[in-house]
C-alpha cells in the first residue's frame, strides 16, 4: 500500500520514540531561533528570521505562496538543516538537536497523509506503530475518542470528506502527544464548517493540554483567531505581534464608500498618488494607503453627495495586501 500524500515529520517505516522524555531546562519560549537561513543554491528562501514563540500559544504564520514559510517550519523540525542562525526548539538546539525535536514535534503538511484503502483505525493503529508507542491500542483508542471519530473508526479513509480527511490527519499528528504542533496550510479546501471545528479543536488543546501550534494560513479570519502572528515575505520577516499590533504597525488608513454605480467610483479613484487599493466587498468600497494625508486628498478629489465616504480601521486583509506591495518592492 502507498499513502495518499508525504508522510508529515517522518518517513515511512522510521520508528520515533513517543514524546514522554525529559526535555532541556524549561523555557517560557517552545520556540525561539535568531538569524535562521535557508539557502538553495544561489536563492536565499529564508532571510534572518528572528522569531519567539510562547508555550501554549497558538502563532499565526502569514504570507503569500513561496514565501518560505514551509522552509521555515521544515526547519523548525529537523527536516532541514539552517545554513546560518541559531536557536532552540522545545528546549533542543535547532542544529544539533534534531532527532530529539522529531520526537515531540507533531507536523502536518499542506497535504494530508494517510492510506486510502485502511480504516481510519487502521490508519492511526499504523501511525501508532511507527511511533512504537507503549499500550498503543488505548492510545489509539484514546484518539478517537479525542478527535471525535470513534463513530467512524470502521470507514476507509479514503471516502471520507475533507473535514473528517483533515481530522483524521490531525488525530495523526496528536497520537504521540507532542509539545508543538506545526501545521502547514491544514485547512485549504476545508469547508467553513469543518475549518470552525479545527479551530475550536486547536484552542481546545492550547488551552487544554498546552499545547503550542505554529501554523500558517491564507485565510485572515483564521488569522484573527491566533494570540500572535507574523508575515513573511520573499523569506523576510516584516512584522509580528497581537491582530491589533501588525495592523497598526502596518500605518495603513482606510475609507470606505457606499453608494450608487461603485465601479465607477473605483475606476476614478484607481492611479491617484496615496491610493494603494480599492477593493469591493459586496456594496461597499475600501480605499486604503499608507499616506494618510495622501489618501485624504485622493478621496477629497472625487468625493460626491451621491456616495458616503467614512473613516475604517484598517483590515487584515488590507494590510496582508500593503505588506505584499512593500516587500515587492523593497526585496525584489
Amino acid at each position: 500500500r502507498s499513502p495518499s500524500g508525504p508522510a508529515g515529520g517522518c518517513p515511512p517505516g522510521a520508528v520515533i520514540r513517543p514524546a514522554m522524555s525529559a526535555h532541556p531546562a524549561a523555557s517560557p519560549f517552545a520556540i525561539d531561533v535568531t538569524g535562521v537561513t535557508k539557502r538553495f543554491g544561489p536563492k536565499t528562501v529564508v532571510n534572518g528570521i528572528d522569531l519567539q514563540v510562547r508555550r501554549g500559544e497558538i502563532f499565526g504564520f502569514l504570507g503569500p505562496n513561496g514565501s518560505g514559510k514551509t522552509t521555515f517550519i521544515r526547519m523548525l523540525c529537523g527536516l532541514l538543516t539552517p545554513d546560518a542562525g541559531r536557536g532552540q526548539c522545545l528546549g533542543f538546539d535547532l542544529l544539533t538537536g534534531q532527532r530529539d525535536i522529531k520526537r515531540h514535534v507533531g507536523y502536518m503538511t499542506q497535504r494530508f497523509s494517510y492510506y486510502e484503502d485502511l480504516t481510519i483505525r487502521e490508519n492511526l493503529d499504523f501511525i501508532a506503530r511507527m511511533y512504537a508507542i507503549p499500550e498503543r491500542r488505548h492510545a489509539v483508542e484514546q484518539s478517537l475518542e479525542r478527535l471525535g471519530l470513534s463513530h467512524r473508526r470502521h470507514q476507509l479513509a479514503g471516502q471520507l470528506s475533507g473535514g473528517w480527511k483533515q481530522r483524521l490527519a490531525l488525530a495523526a499528528c496528536l497520537i504521540h502527544r507532542p509539545q508543538l504542533l506545526l501545521l502547514d496550510e491544514p485547512t485549504a479546501g476545508v469547508d467553513p464548517k469543518a475549518r470552525r471545528e479545527f479551530w475550536d479543536e486547536l484552542h481546545r488543546l492550547a488551552g487544554e493540554d498546552g499545547l503550542t501550534v505554529l501554523i500558517t494560513t491564507h485565510y485572515m479570519d483564521e488569522a484573527e483567531r491566533c494570540h500572535r502572528l507574523a508575515y513573511l515575505a520573499y523569506g523576510n520577516l516584516l512584522a509580528r505581534g497581537t491582530v491589533s499590533d501588525v495592523v497598526a504597525s502596518a500605518g495603513v488608513s482606510t475609507r470606505q464608500v457606499t453608494g450608487p454605480h461603485l465601479p465607477d467610483v473605483a475606476r476614478r479613484l484607481r492611479g491617484r498618488p496615496g491610493i494603494e487599493q480599492v477593493v469591493a466587498f459586496g456594496n461597499t468600497l475600501h480605499v486604503s494607503g499608507r499616506d494618510a494625508a495622501a489618501l485624504e486628498a485622493a478621496v477629497n478629489a472625487v468625493r460626491d453627495a451621491a456616495h458616503t465616504w467614512t473613516r475604517s480601521r484598517a483590515g487584515l486583509e488590507d494590510v496582508f495586501i500593503s505588506l505584499m506591495d512593500t516587500a515587492k518592492d523593497n526585496f525584489t
